[in-house]
């Protein structure tokens, strides 16, 4: 499906980071678009100032409204996950016959011309989408991309550039990784979540499998040997992907990886390291490159060598991949930093699940010879069920471990499921940000953790510790 091809498109949802994305890039190509939010966001006026009609609030009368506004027809509508039937504005474009996409789709009609690089796996899907746009952009390959969250360097979550490469997040949560069509697709990690979408681990498994088939013949498959589920399902993908003509790019601090991460040295927030390309008919001796990374944290090491082997997977020299990647400072919400006072550094970090409130834990270790303390807020009834001893495990790392309640997103109250399954002190949040910031002391690290609304406490946490009277 082409861009020329959808006409005026009207996006439901369009503050969301996954929405506001394709509607950027259809933007950026000259689409006329027009979208609704349910209520009033920083972002809509960024669109306002585009020229882009907003509507905030849902209802059937905004098309119509839209179209004497704009004086053209809708003929798409591009709706995010929870913007679904039972919608008002998704309901009256259904009962006109309008064409009906979900964000995903959108974004495959945006990759059409395009040679896509789809990122996913359970974890490090946006930072390794994040250093990969950069690593192509500082190497001169002018990419598009459209990610999970605002890349440093950009400024933004999307961008079209006029390079033949585009780097897009591909999210597992709801099985949309399907809708791409890849020329190269990165598999960080393979473990369970989103259980109330999949039901088992082996249907997480499954679509793994599936996403792997999504790549075009004589494309390539970049995948973290470190990994026990990504290494389980090389083991299975990795004949009929053969037999297509799919190249295979392993990477991790493995020895039997294709591309090797060793000799990790961190050094506060920054570390370095060194990657070794083993020998193949290409290329008769190995060859190794220092990498400098401006981030702390072996998992993010990790996520810069799935970058530099996607762009070995593209035809670009490893020398030039890992100088590039120097350039990169963050995304929002992936250890973010909020605020210092007095030698208390605070931080904020997305990770919502157990083995990314590990990793994220690990990086601040690295980067202090303080202490950590770190508030951290269940997302999903579903997922603190399922991981409560795990989540509870994984705070162990910290020195001070405070739980919020339950942030419940989409779910409704599960009967027995509360935050004080995880074992640790369940607060609420001025009584959290009290304690942290009174535990703190300088050289610690402060670290706001979840997937909910848990990002606004890191300021209410900066505020406390800038009180005269503390």
């Amino acid at each position: 499906m082409s861009l020329d091809s959808l006409g005026r498109v009207h996006f439901l949802g369009l503050a969301g980071v996954g929405v506001s994305a394709v509607a950027r890039l259809m933007l950026a190509a000259g689409v006329p678009i027009s979208g609704t939010d349910a209520k009033e966001l920083p972002v809509l006026d960024e669109f306002r100032a585009a020229g882009v009609p907003v509507r905030v609030g849902y209802s059937a009368e905004n098309l119509s409204s839209l179209e004497t506004e704009t004086g053209s027809t809708i003929s798409t509508v591009v709706a995010s996950s929870v913007a679904t039937a039972g919608n008002p504005e998704y309901d009256a474009a259904a009962a006109a016959g309008v064409r009906l996409l979900h964000r995903s789709e959108g974004l495959a009609a945006c990759m059409e011309d395009k040679q896509a690089i789809a990122v996913a796996g359970t974890h490090g899907k946006t930072t390794t989408s994040s250093m990969t746009a950069i690593m192509l952009h500082g190497a001169g390959c002018d990419p598009s991309f459209a990610i999970g969250a605002n890349v440093a360097g950009f400024g933004t979550n999307a961008r079209l550039g006029a390079g033949e490469w585009f780097v897009a997040e591909a999210d597992e949560s709801d099985g949309s990784l399907l809708n791409y069509s890849t020329a190269i697709s990165v598999v960080t990690n393979v473990e369970p979540d989103h259980l109330d979408h999949y039901g088992t681990a082996e249907a997480v498994e499954q679509v793994f499998i599936d996403f792997t088939e999504r790549i075009q013949e004589s494309g390539a498959l970049v995948l973290c040997l470190d990994d026990p589920g990504a290494r389980d399902l090389l083991h299975r993908v990795q004949q009929p992907l053969t037999e297509r003509g799919v190249r295979i790019l392993t990477y991790g601090t493995s020895q039997d990886a294709d591309l090797t991460l060793s000799a990790v040295t961190p050094s506060g927030f920054r570390q370095e390291s060194v990657l070794t390309l083993g020998a193949d008919t290409d290329r008769p001796q190995p060859r190794s490159a220092s990498m400098v990374l401006q981030v702390p944290g072996l998992h993010n090491a990790l996520n810069a060598t799935a970058a530099v082997a996607v762009g070995i997977a593209a035809g670009l020299d490893l020398e030039r991949c890992t100088a590039a990647l120097g350039r990169f400072s963050g995304s929002s919400r992936r250890f973010e930093l909020r605020g210092e006072v007095n030698g208390v550094a605070v931080y904020d970090d997305y990770a919502h699940h157990p083995t990314e409130v590990a990793a994220v834990l690990s990086g601040a270790r690295s980067a202090t010879t303080g202490k950590v303390h770190a508030v951290f807020q269940p997302h999903l009834f579903s997922r603190t069920r399922d991981f409560a001893a795990d989540f509870g495990a994984a705070l162990n790392a910290a020195d001070t471990a405070i739980v919020l309640d339950i942030y419940p997103a989409r779910e409704k109250p599960i009967v027995g499921v509360t935050a004080e399954l995880l074992g640790h002190p369940v607060l609420s949040r001025s009584e959290a940000a009290a304690a942290v910031a009174n535990a703190a002391e300088p050289g610690d690290i402060v670290l706001t953790i979840g997937a909910g609304d848990v990002t606004y406490l890191a300021t209410e946490i900066v505020k406390v510790l800038q009180e005269p009277t503390r």
